[in-house]
């Protein structure tokens, strides 16, 4: 709670107003984006999901029998069952989520689908460094990381990011990344817009935590949902657009909204493959191996570090 506060008040007291993308995930957000990820005009899901499927033998053929398989930001586990399907001598699997209820629940279900694979569930926020067990030590190990979660970052985040899991996963690691790639903008509109208003109510979700967790003396309904594709960073941008002037208060501190004025909720960056790849080697990653769809809207990157 002192992390959400904290860069909550950060957040709102920069000019423009920020909110990092990761506290969309309450049980609530968590649903919901389940739901985004169901609908026709998203592509990401149900594009990465075929991409795994078609290739998962593939794939495996690149980590070492006895590996240790971490999934950064595991939410539902329906992307990993693709690969744990075609990984049946691994050591472990570690699902890190910040979600903890979602967390402990899918990893009680893959527990029971499958009884021979030691789970070893860890809540805590994946940007950041953590420790795997200390019983994984001297396994080789894999790193997933779907969903093309790698373009919320900022690019010189992304870079961080992957610095952070070469040092979880060790020296010798191969690292499982989905891209989303450049595309036309009607088709990135269309995903970050959907007609059933999804994504919308995802969005303006956030404003609802802060204001039942952080006691935020504001309405969610005086905002609403903006989402655009940036050409010039080759980024979709979310806000979410104060309708009226307004005064919110978190924690006894004080911040105005004059009418129209956003709070910048989330970056999804799309990438060239050699833009990428040029992003992981100056991390320390290599690519190994790619894969794409026939239309070529996703890639799944497999790489190598040191």
């Amino acid at each position: 709670m002192d992390a959400f506060m904290a860069d909550v008040i950060a957040g709102l007291g920069t000019r423009p107003k920020r909110l990092p993308p990761k506290y969309f995930y309450d049980a609530a957000g968590a649903e919901l984006f389940l739901a985004i990820t169901e609908l026709d005009e998203y592509y990401v899901t149900r594009t990465e999901l075929d991409i795994l499927r078609q290739n998962a033998t593939g794939i495996a053929g690149h980590i070492a029998e006895g590996s240790v398989l971490v999934e950064f930001g595991s939410g539902a586990s329906t992307k990993i069952r693709t690969l744990l399907d075609a990984l049946p001598r691994l050591a472990a699997y570690v699902p890190v989520d910040i979600s903890t209820e979602l967390l402990h629940q899918e990893a009680v279900e893959l527990a029971q689908d499958h009884p021979t694979l030691p789970v070893y569930p860890i809540a805590a926020d994946f940007t950041a460094d953590f420790a795997l067990p200390a019983e994984l030590a001297g396994h080789p190990k894999a790193g997933f990381f779907p969903g093309s979660t790698i373009g919320n970052f900022e690019p010189h985040e992304a870079a961080n990011f992957l610095r952070t899991a070469a040092h979880i996963l060790g020296r010798g690691a191969v690292f499982i990344v989905g891209v989303d790639l450049e595309k036309s903008p009607e088709t990135l509109h269309a995903a970050y817009n959907d007609a059933a208003g999804v994504t919308a109510r995802f969005n303006l979700n956030m404003l609802t935590r802060l204001q039942r967790e952080l006691g935020a003396t504001l309405d969610p309904a005086a905002f609403r949902h903006h989402a655009f594709y940036n050409a010039s960073e080759c980024r979709i941008e979310m806000h979410l657009v104060a309708t009226r002037a307004q005064t919110v208060r978190v924690d006894g501190c004080v911040f105005e909204f004059e009418h129209g004025e956003t709070i910048h909720t989330e970056n999804s960056y799309k990438y060239t493959t050699a833009r990428f790849a040029a992003l992981a080697a100056g991390a320390g990653w290599q690519v190994e191996a790619s894969w794409t769809d026939p239309q070529g809207l996703m890639s799944v990157q497999l790489l190598r570090h040191g």
